[in-house]
């Protein structure tokens, strides 16, 4: 019989479970679904098997505030820790989510000797290297879900300029998840046409704006909340490319030691994922004004990891 994966979700909140959601409907993995608030990850993860009939997967879900049923994970997913609201950066969770993340390291650690840790809790570059300090892991074993997304959000508003179909578009953000983010122009195509060639520069300039300000956007629309459609799709690709070993090439929260100019420190560029997490970092030759960019959001984080000591 074929062992089945296993992917623990820590934290139940929208994109933990909505991400959960999408795992299963995939078949990819069975699921453990964890959160301390009693009940909730039970209540949703009976929720989700009970739509197995209709949706037609046979992947298990199961919710549990302990994490003895996440024994043995092959990837741990964290989303645990406090939502933005209106007003707030994510440098503002810096205090309240490095005490989370902490707790729940030490648990994948205690639990799940050998799995690999995606990181989404924010603000996400630091709370990827505060991750990979407790956990005292390899460095390609631990990593954060930021690029997936921006990349994303880029592209929808590339494909909403030029009124083009979305599967056409490929688009790169490097750097941290934050207002210092590097949207790469030169590095997103439509069907391989630069988006250079097909967009003012005042328009891709305004798109650039947008995306680094795509979460805010929509925590203002939504006022007690932010997204997690996105971000869960984004956190399920990552996962689908370590079980599967697919190789793909994806923007990822990816420990550096040298690639870019950075050593030591957490940061989004592009790297292939497979089974064994961070398998390469790619090299891009970028333009002066793009790597300053993105020295510049380098320096961001390494301030704010400074923070947190």
């Amino acid at each position: 019989m074929i062992k089945k994966s296993k992917v623990t979700v820590v934290g139940a909140g929208f994109v933990g479970s909505t991400a959960a959601q999408r795992i299963v409907e995939k078949q990819l993995a069975d699921v453990v679904l964890v959160d301390i608030s009693e009940g909730l990850a039970k209540g949703k993860a009976l929720d989700m098997m009970q739509a197995a009939a209709i949706e037609g997967y046979d992947s298990k879900i199961i919710g549990s505030e302990r994490y003895e049923e996440t024994a043995q994970s092959d990837v741990v997913v964290i989303t645990a820790g406090v939502a933005r609201k209106p007003g707030m950066s994510r440098d503002d969770l810096l205090a309240i989510n490095s005490k989370i993340v902490t707790e729940v390291t030490n648990q994948i650690v205690k639990y799940s000797e050998n799995a690999i840790i995606i990181v989404v809790s924010n603000p996400l570059d630091v709370m990827t290297q505060l991750a990979y300090s407790v956990s005292k892991f390899s460095p390609n074993k631990v990593f954060g879900m930021a690029g997936v997304l921006d990349s994303a959000r880029y592209a929808y508003f590339i494909a909403e300029a030029l009124n083009c179909s979305i599967q056409d578009v490929r688009a790169m953000v490097l750097g941290g998840h934050g207002d210092t983010m590097v949207p790469v122009p030169a590095f997103s195509t439509v069907n391989g046409i630069g988006i250079e060639a097909l967009l003012s520069k005042e328009k891709i300039e305004e798109i650039n704006d947008r995306t680094r300000n795509g979460g805010a956007e929509i925590v203002k629309y939504l006022k007690t909340g932010s997204a997690y459609y996105a971000p869960s799709a984004s956190t399920v690709a990552m996962v689908e490319a370590v079980l599967l070993d697919s190789q793909r090439i994806l923007p990822v929260c990816a420990y550096l030691n040298g690639e870019y100019g950075v050593k030591g420190l957490y940061c989004g560029v592009p790297a292939r994922l497979g089974a064994t997490g961070v398998k390469e970092i790619v090299s891009l030759n970028l333009s002066d004004k793009d790597l300053q960019a993105l020295q510049a959001s380098v320096s961001a984080v390494k301030e704010l990891a400074g923070k947190l000591g």
